[in-house]
Parts: C-alpha cells; sequence; structure tokens
C-alpha cells in the first residue's frame, strides 16, 4: 500500500511539472519557415509568426521553437492573413420561399469558410433592417467564423422576386439607422436584383451609404432599357464603392469587355475614380470571354470574393482559393491575389484591423499550398480553361486555434 501512495505521489509530481513546462512556455502556436505574404507590412520573405491568446505576439526571421507549445512546420507554404470574403450569402434557414434571406438557398458560415481559408465572410444583402436581428442571432452569433454583412437597402432583405422590387421598403434612414446600431457587424448597404428602368434605388442606397459612413456594393442588371454604367461609375457611386460582378455579362447590363474584346473606357476611367471592381464570381456573374481579355488588357479586380451559395458552390466557383487560382493562371502573382483576399478587402469595408499580421492583430492566419500540374476550372457558361498551378488550403487558424488542417500539421503523431 505505501509503494502504491509513493507511486500515485509521483505520477502527480511529473503532471505538476510537465503543466510547470507547459505554462512556462512563452507562446501557445508557432509557425515556422513558412513564405510571409502580408500586404499591409509589405512582407515577402520566409519568417516566423508566434501567437499567443489569440492574438499575433511575434514575426521575425528564427523564433525559437523551445519557446511554443504547438510548432507547425510551414516550409515551403505560403502563410497569409486569414482570408476574407466580401461577397457570401449565410443568412440560412427554413422560411420558405425567401431566397437568400433566412431561406435554403444561403450557407452556414462554418461549413464553407474554414476548409478554405477564409476566416471573416460578409454576408452581401441577406438582411435588411427589418431582419438583420435575426440573422445576429441564428447566424453571426453562432458561427466560429467572423460574419459581417451588407445591410439590404430593401427591408426585407434579400427574399428573391417582387419583394426586391418593392423601391417604398428601400429606406435609407432606417438602413443608416441599423447599420449605426451594429457597427462592429455591419459594413456597407447592398443592392441588388432590381430590374425597373430607375435610378431611385441606386440612389437611396448611396444615400444610406453617405448617412451611415458606409461604402455600398451594387449589383447591377436586369434593366430594359440598360441604365448607363458610365452614369453609374461617374455619377452614382462614391470612391470606394463596390461594383460587383465585375467579368459577368448578363441581361439588363452592359459587359465591361465589348464585342470587340476591349475593355471599355467607362471600366477604366470607373476604376481610376476609385470605383472597387469585385469578382463575386457566383453562379451567373464570370465569364472567361470576359475575364481573360481584361486580365491580359491590366484590368485586374480590385477583391476577390466568391457569391458564395448553393448554385456556385458545386459548379464553376466552388471556393475563393479555386477562383483566386483561376488569376493565378491568368498571370497574377501569389502575393496579389493574398492582397485582394485580405488586406485590400479590409479597407474596402473599413475594417483595418483585419487582413493583416501585425504584431497586435487577431490570429486569423490562413496556410496555403501551391500545386503544379494540370489542372481544369470552369466559368459560369460552362466553359473550360486550362492552368497548370493551384492554390489549396492546408491549415487554417482563427483567433488562435486551428480549426481546420487538411494534412494534420499541427497534430502530434498518434504513436508517440
Amino acid at each position: 500500500m505505501e509503494y502504491k501512495n509513493r507511486y500515485a505521489n509521483y505520477l502527480v509530481l511529473i503532471a505538476l511539472l510537465f503543466s510547470c513546462v507547459l505554462n512556462a512556455q512563452e507562446f501557445d502556436m508557432l509557425i515556422t519557415g513558412g513564405r510571409l505574404i502580408d500586404a499591409k507590412n509589405a512582407i515577402d520573405k520566409v519568417m516566423d509568426v508566434a501567437v499567443k491568446d489569440g492574438k499575433i505576439v511575434q514575426v521575425a526571421t528564427s523564433i525559437p521553437a523551445s519557446k511554443a507549445s504547438i510548432i507547425i512546420n510551414a516550409k515551403g507554404l505560403y502563410v497569409s492573413p486569414g482570408l476574407i470574403d466580401i461577397h457570401s450569402h449565410n443568412f440560412f434557414g427554413t422560411e420558405p420561399d425567401a431566397y437568400l434571406s433566412n431561406s435554403f438557398t444561403a450557407l452556414p458560415p462554418d461549413g464553407f469558410s474554414f476548409r478554405t481559408g477564409v476566416t471573416t465572410l460578409v454576408d452581401a444583402g441577406g438582411a435588411g433592417w427589418r431582419n438583420f436581428r435575426i440573422f445576429k442571432k441564428n447566424v453571426i452569433d453562432r458561427s466560429k467564423t467572423r460574419v459581417l454583412s451588407f445591410l439590404n437597402i430593401v427591408g426585407s432583405g434579400m427574399k428573391g422576386g417582387a419583394i426586391e422590387q418593392n423601391i417604398d421598403d428601400m429606406n435609407p434612414k432606417l438602413t443608416a439607422m441599423v447599420a449605426r446600431q451594429f457597427p462592429e457587424h455591419i459594413v456597407g448597404v447592398k443592392l441588388a436584383h432590381y430590374s425597373g428602368f430607375d435610378w431611385t434605388p441606386t440612389d437611396r442606397a448611396v444615400e444610406a451609404g453617405k448617412l451611415a459612413d458606409l461604402p455600398i456594393m451594387v449589383d447591377f442588371g436586369g434593366s430594359q432599357p440598360e441604365l448607363s454604367l458610365q452614369t453609374l461609375f461617374m455619377e452614382k457611386l462614391r470612391p470606394g464603392d463596390i461594383f460587383t460582378h465585375a467579368y459577368a455579362h448578363v441581361n439588363g447590363r452592359k459587359p465591361i469587355v465589348n464585342e470587340n474584346g476591349k475593355v471599355e473606357d467607362f471600366a477604366w476611367a470607373g476604376q481610376k475614380r476609385g470605383i472597387v471592381f469585385d469578382v463575386g464570381h457566383g453562379g451567373g456573374s464570370f465569364l472567361f470571354e470576359q475575364v481573360v481579355p481584361a486580365m491580359k488588357q491590366g484590368f485586374k479586380p480590385n477583391s476577390i470574393s466568391t457569391d458564395l451559395h448553393t448554385g456556385s458552390m458545386n459548379g464553376g466557383m466552388k471556393d475563393i482559393v479555386n477562383v483566386m487560382s483561376k488569376f493565378l493562371n491568368m498571370d497574377m502573382t501569389v502575393n496579389e491575389l493574398i492582397a485582394k483576399t485580405t488586406w485590400d478587402p479590409a479597407k474596402i469595408i473599413k475594417r483595418e484591423d483585419l487582413g493583416h499580421l501585425s504584431v497586435g492583430a487577431v490570429a486569423d492566419i490562413t496556410i496555403l499550398s501551391l500545386r503544379e500540374g494540370n489542372f481544369g476550372f470552369i466559368d459560369t457558361k460552362g466553359q473550360k480553361m486550362n492552368g497548370n498551378k493551384k492554390l489549396e488550403c492546408e491549415l487554417t487558424i482563427r483567433e488562435g486555434k486551428v480549426v481546420y488542417d487538411l494534412n494534420g500539421m499541427a497534430a502530434a503523431p498518434w504513436d508517440k
């Protein structure tokens, strides 16, 4: 009995000593040997990143591994701030015939974010001022993913059909009021799917943006006759406002690349003026016949986003790293791609606390691999582009915790 007691005490002592060693370690996590791409801080080099209590605490060329509880060897990989997707649809629910506003076409954030390196999703207009609190309670507050919102100028949100044509429900004052009540979550105003030959919805969205001091995102099209994009870019929108589905060719909207394969002068003028051209790939808004000639002429997007919903995720869009890979095979660099999915969108939505790996910033981190081989990429017309490079998400960290690990980079071997 005395021997057993002595042995039990010995085990307790070992456990205490082991606990003391862990508690004495300076960092919770250390990512070592990866090529760090941080657009805000103009970093593109192999560096280590240390994390403690959900924050970035050190970025240096060499940090001793003995100081960290978890070591992640990222040699040969890209280490990026957590990706930001500024056009997604996440107000999922069970309301019938409600399209992307508390219904079946939108997607739960955590099921589609971390596995693609995304740590911040911006729902693009699912909720309006009337139902934003439901969206916050049911989705934002219950998600590990950071979920933000462009508040729809339509008070009832993106419910589709006649509801989105109701100009009487486009109230700038009430939209701005709710946006100001939730500044942590609402980052802009959305206008989408209005099909009338009328500038009133655009004007009201811009007015709401002015009242709330927020950008607006416009999903333009459907008007017969067409409303002028030149007027939209040069007279209606403000610098910093967002034109999404930039490479679409849809009914009721003039494309930015004309029938001669040239980028229209009004597109160049709009981008120069400060209009943000966002990809917003989606299920019907990204054509190689638009984007390839545009890219060859140097007309690049200001931000890369997915327009994620059930109609796009299993089509040509798939996910954000697939969209990034398309541009990679159109001669954009990895540095540019990461900038346009991290720091650039953070600035666009006025959330400059995000999208970088500065000391003191939240530890949202994405690790990407670059594969070489024979790959095929599909647009929303079902047409294919071949490529020889493809990005893949290896690991995602949200607030200092590993939330996705494709190949067990942060895991200990089972037999040791």
